[in-house]
């Protein structure tokens, strides 16, 4: 057998080779001669699956690293006999940590009270629920808004989007890049928040119209922008106009990329009866990247602050891409992750 694996998956070096011919390719460089005799794609969103990659291959399974799967051409997939297995889940927490670090930390710099303040979740995917559950252990109202999921669970949790937009003092997206979300957050989008409101995208570049969130800008409070259109030539005049700017790593913490490679050798192993990785887990051996609990009930902002920016000092990231944003790719590649940490609800 033969697996093209994207070289940027963290602990999966090494472990197939008993096993199969590997091949590490950055992901964005892999082509339709890499993977002609392959059996086995091993990637992130990077490297874009259609026919132009697939036609005339042998690829039985695509294994994604990642929640995300804009980057798959499903139907050429499904009507070739493709399976695709993505890592529903497995960036939840990171990505939840990194909007109360982001949130708390910009709002002591700027001094903004949080207090009594409403949470807009737009999307309630594993990331938007986590982030929906610390808001309210923090004594945030929340609002939600996801139809499929109203549609599922019954409305009474959920709003409509207009009304999200008028009654959240922060918004935060949490959904996929779909035809119907593709540049959702639109001039009109905008226009229907009220002035001061944060704005945080840690999901993808694409939801946003950046010339309209430009304009908007004056009159938001923070925006926080981790997922940016046109990845990884980012806007260099939005770059400066926020508050925080990160190179798409709202979900690399350590936990995260464990889960990821976990999910992706385990699929691998189990469609082709490698019963030697069944119950893969990658190692877990680093005591100060091990999952932190933290105790924030009943603490000040000042507090939950300061607590939040010793475990993820998120200005830091910050700090890397404005000093290069050329390196955003060298950034995300090259990332140090971080520890998850979480509360007892």
């Amino acid at each position: 057998m033969k697996f093209v694996i994207d070289d940027t998956i963290a602990f999966v070096k090494g472990v197939f080779e008993p096993y199969a011919d590997v091949v590490y390719k950055a992901g964005a460089d892999i082509c339709n001669a890499d993977v002609l005799d392959a059996d086995a794609l091993i990637i992130r969103t990077r490297t874009r699956c259609d026919a132009a990659l697939l036609d005339g291959s042998s690829v039985k399974i695509i294994a994604m690293a990642s929640i995300g799967m804009h980057n798959i051409d499903i139907e050429y997939c499904e009507a070739h006999g493709i399976f695709v297995q993505n890592a529903t889940g497995c960036n939840a927490g990171g990505v939840m940590n990194y909007v109360f670090s982001a949130l708390y930390g910009t709002a002591a710099r700027k001094t903004i009270s949080l207090s009594g303040a409403t949470m807009g979740i737009i999307g309630l995917g594993n990331s938007g629920r986590r982030v929906a559950k610390m808001a309210r252990y923090l004594g945030f109202k929340v609002l939600q808004y996801d139809p499929p999921k109203a549609a599922v669970e019954g409305p009474d949790a959920y709003c409509t989007l207009d009304e999200l937009l008028a009654d959240s003092d922060i918004i935060t997206l949490h959904i996929p890049l779909t035809d119907a979300t593709r540049n959702m957050c639109d001039a009109s989008f905008f226009a229907k928040m009220s002035p001061g409101t944060f704005f945080i995208n840690s999901s993808r570049g694409e939801l946003v119209d950046e010339n309209a969130l430009m304009e908007a800008i004056p009159r938001l409070g923070p925006v926080i922008i981790d997922a940016w259109r046109n990845e990884p030539v980012i806007n260099a005049d939005l770059l400066e106009m926020v508050d925080i700017a990160t190179p798409h790593i709202a979900g690399y913490s350590y936990q995260g990329k464990q889960t990821a490679a976990l999910t992706v050798v385990r699929a691998v192993a189990r469609y082709f009866s490698i019963s030697q990785l069944y119950d893969f887990f990658p190692p877990t051996d680093i005591k100060e990247l091990e999952a932190i609990r933290l105790d924030l009930k009943d603490k000040s902002q000042g507090e939950i602050a300061s607590m939040l920016q010793y475990n993820y000092p998120i200005f830091t990231d910050d700090f890397m891409l404005r000093m290069n944003p050329a390196d955003f790719e060298y950034l995300r590649h090259n990332y140090s992750y971080r520890r998850e940490f979480y509360v007892d609800y």
